[in-house]
């Protein structure tokens, strides 16, 4: 197993610069069940984040993006059951997918609240607001 980190990810999906978006094509694409990629929460995260601010992607994207590498058989995601909790509620509408991951982890170590300043967070994800 390789990891695969958020540029060489984002290359792969965006295909905007021809030399890199070649050189992640042929890496992931290399990538097979016996021998696949994995793909961490922090790159989840940041993939979402660059793929929405520079990309303009909006949230169907996104979560067809995170689906997408959920269902690859060449592709093994962090603790993937939870990112699957968390993309059904990012899917419903109940917050950025950071945050939606953040509370789904948070809830499955046994966390009874995730507090934050974020009153954005509160509304859409369900976080405590710390005052």
């Amino acid at each position: 197993m390789i990891g695969l980190d958020t540029n060489v990810l984002v290359r792969y999906l965006t295909q905007d610069d021809a030399k890199q978006a070649a050189a992640a094509a042929r890496l992931v694409e290399s990538l097979t069940s016996a021998e696949p990629g994995f793909v961490s929460h922090v790159v989840l995260v940041e993939s979402a984040w660059v793929l929405e601010s520079c990309y303009e992607a909006d949230a169907a994207r996104i979560a067809t993006v995170v689906e997408t590498l959920l269902r690859s058989e060449s592709i093994r995601v962090e603790r993937a059951e939870v990112v699957w909790r968390a993309l059904r509620r990012f899917r419903d509408g109940k917050g950025d997918f950071s945050d939606v991951l953040v509370t789904e982890l948070a809830a499955e170590a046994g966390c009874v609240a995730v507090y934050t300043f974020d009153r954005g967070a509160v509304k859409r994800s369900g976080m405590t607001l710390l005052a």
